[in-house]
């Protein structure tokens, strides 16, 4: 299984010490995974690992055996269910300790703090303020748990809630207060593997409010991730004949307007910075314009 992550078509791949590891079974999977983790033939994703939560005894175990194995070609740890800044700050420490003793670049490995129940929620903004926080990421599962939602499948609708989204106050929060840091949003897994369109479903969800990606379980969810998490061809060269069309605008020869019409709408300074983050995404999947560009007027 290992073996396969390391070409799979992901952003990121982790590799897990927590949930999918029975206690019986740490020491010894902390050791698989650490090589795994500094062996070659990784196809060029990010590298990273989950550790167990600070109220487990295994937490320090798991950072300084990975980060001395391969502490040089690890760029992130996942914290499971972080509920205040001191959680983060006590891993900023035992990194930073572990990279000056193996001559590691101080404070490369990044971490992605899971927000996984209410008290964790509610310390949300310092926790993303945290040293080396580069993500947040909703754990849907603990998360419905510690609101004592009536549901059983992860992040899924509870019987009951006929009308709006259950769940989004809880997405919100968190990509509030991470671009408040201008930190990236995750969304969490959805564990039915093999129902793709419940993956989209659930996953467009996020997608639209503006999260950076969604965990994936098994490969058959990485192409429709990539897909939703992408924007459409229609957006995205709109988005960037918009950024044309107003650069040209704005400028002297266009006549320095900070207002004008495209077609049938009108763009302005907000219009550019929405058509950013729609340019951006899409060249960041690699995306190139289809359509015609911008033309300025005879």
């Amino acid at each position: 299984m290992i073996e396969k992550a390391k070409s799979l078509p992901a952003d990121e791949v982790f590799l897990d010490l927590e949930d999918a590891v029975a206690p019986e079974a740490k020491a010894a999977a902390r050791t698989q995974v650490a090589a795994a983790l500094a062996d070659d033939g990784w196809a060029g994703q990010l590298r990273g690992v989950r550790v167990n939560d600070w109220t487990t005894p295994w937490t320090y175990a798991d950072v300084i055996e990975v980060v001395s194995t391969a502490g040089a070609v690890l760029d992130l740890i996942v914290l499971p269910k972080v509920t205040d800044v001191a959680h983060v700050q006590a891993l900023d420490l035992l990194l930073s300790q572990l990279e000056a003793t193996h001559g590691l670049e101080p404070g490369r490995i990044g971490v992605e703090a899971q927000i996984e129940n209410a008290q964790g929620l509610t310390n949300v903004d310092s926790i993303a303020s945290g040293p080396r926080v580069q993500a947040l990421v909703l754990g849907p599962g603990d998360m419905a748990a510690s609101l004592n939602m009536r549901t059983l499948e992860v992040g899924g609708q509870p019987d009951g809630y006929d009308i709006g989204d259950a769940h989004h106050h809880v997405l919100m929060r968190i990509l509030i207060a991470a671009r408040s840091r201008g930190i990236n949003a995750i969304d969490g897994p959805y564990v039915k593997v093999r129902d793709v369109d419940g993956f989209r479903r659930v996953a467009g969800r996020s997608a639209a409010l503006g999260y950076d990606g969604k965990w994936v379980l098994h490969p058959d969810q990485i192409e429709a991730g990539n897909e939703i998490f992408s924007p459409r061809q229609a957006d995205y060269d709109h988005a960037e004949l918009i950024l044309d069309a107003y650069e040209w605008h704005t400028s002297q020869a266009g006549g320095s307007r900070g207002a004008v019409m495209l077609g049938d709408e009108m763009i302005d300074e907000a219009s550019r910075k929405m058509a950013l983050v729609i340019a951006g995404k899409g060249r960041a999947a690699g995306m190139s314009r289809q359509a015609e560009p911008f033309r300025p007027p005879a």
